[in-house]
């Protein structure tokens, strides 16, 4: 089994034979929405072009520390990253990650921190993608995603996987060059699968890790081993964590998941045996569930929905045919 906590904790969704209709199916997952945002990577290396862009009156800059950046509520249900001009920014040179540009030319920076500033106001508060994510715009998402997952890389890759020197940041926060042997190394992102998966009743599997609280089911999920394809990632993992074996796989669509450095990438999968056997280590509990049952469910609280911001949100739904309860995931069936 591939254990690595950041893909299990995206899972909520499973792969199945049915489909749901209408606004269920067709809402956007989280974190992929375009912010007409063009990341402009031509620009990274090129250090006047950089210079004049971070010094440009209409550029603006968040801070981003520890996967967190000051957010704002304006008390109208809209929440926005804080930003500023870069003359008001913190000074710091070598954490300055240039983010991209706008359809309107502005130019977006971010700056990584040990800690936040201080507040700037009364309504500033930090928030972390989790959150921020359901809340803010396809663009501030968008950017805060960049942002995070550059800030995570930087500070988990400071020295040469080669030769043990300590790297330098390059490409404008997305690249690192060791001086001593010239070797470049780039962020990384692990592919993992996650999976919502069906029985021959059209029935949802869904499970409940050890550390999870009482209640709180999801899909399946699991990083993708060396040498292996996505589909037969998907046939190992379910079983493996739930004894399942699945025989059809559908990919339906890919997640960015910087918690810290995944692509979650969703399918629907038709098991070929209804029979659970979960290993006990990373799967406490695996059910079958129809969409009257877990509509009772649902109900009664005896099962609480996958987190809004997963992709697993929506696979849940495209089997389910409407959206699902709980913060950031739609309103409670038949509410």
């Amino acid at each position: 089994m591939t254990t690595r906590t950041d893909s299990t904790a995206a899972a909520g969704a499973g792969t199945g034979g049915g489909t749901g209709t209408g606004a269920a199916a067709d809402r956007p997952i989280t974190l992929t929405a375009t912010g007409g945002i063009d990341r402009a990577a031509h620009h990274r290396m090129n250090e006047a072009w950089l210079a004049a862009a971070w010094s440009h009156p209409t550029t603006r800059v968040f801070v981003v520390s520890g996967g967190q950046a000051l957010v704002e509520d304006d008390g109208e249900g809209s929440t926005e990253l804080v930003m500023m001009p870069s003359f008001d920014a913190p000074f710091t040179e070598a954490h300055r990650y240039f983010l991209g540009v706008d359809d309107e030319g502005v130019r977006y920076f971010a700056l990584q921190k040990d800690s936040l500033p201080g507040r700037m106001d009364d309504i500033a508060r930090p928030a972390g993608l989790r959150e921020a994510g359901l809340l803010l715009s396809a663009r501030d998402a968008e950017l805060m995603a960049h942002a995070v997952g550059l800030e995570n890389w930087q500070r988990t890759h400071r020295f040469c996987s080669r030769c043990g020197e300590r790297t330098v940041i390059a490409a404008a926060g997305h690249l690192r060059r060791c001086p001593a042997c010239g070797a470049e190394h780039y962020p990384r992102t692990d592919p993992a699968v996650i999976m919502l998966v069906t029985d021959e009743k059209d029935r949802a599997l869904l499970g409940r890790q050890v550390h999870w609280p009482e209640g709180r089911f999801s899909t399946l999920a699991g990083f993708v081993e060396p040498g292996e394809s996505l589909e037969a990632a998907v046939i190992r993992e379910v079983a493996e964590e739930a004894g399942v074996t699945v025989g059809h796989v559908d990919y339906v669509a890919s997640q960015p998941w910087p918690f810290p450095a995944s692509l979650m990438l969703g399918f629907m999968a038709r098991a070929t045996s209804p029979e659970i056997h979960v290993d006990g280590d990373e799967i406490e509990e695996a059910r079958w569930f129809s969409r009257d049952e877990l509509r009772e469910a649902f109900t009664t609280g005896e099962v609480r929905a996958p987190s809004g911001i997963s992709i697993a949100s929506r696979l849940v739904e495209r089997w389910y045919g409407e959206p699902l309860p709980g913060p950031g995931a739609g309103p409670r069936p038949g509410g």
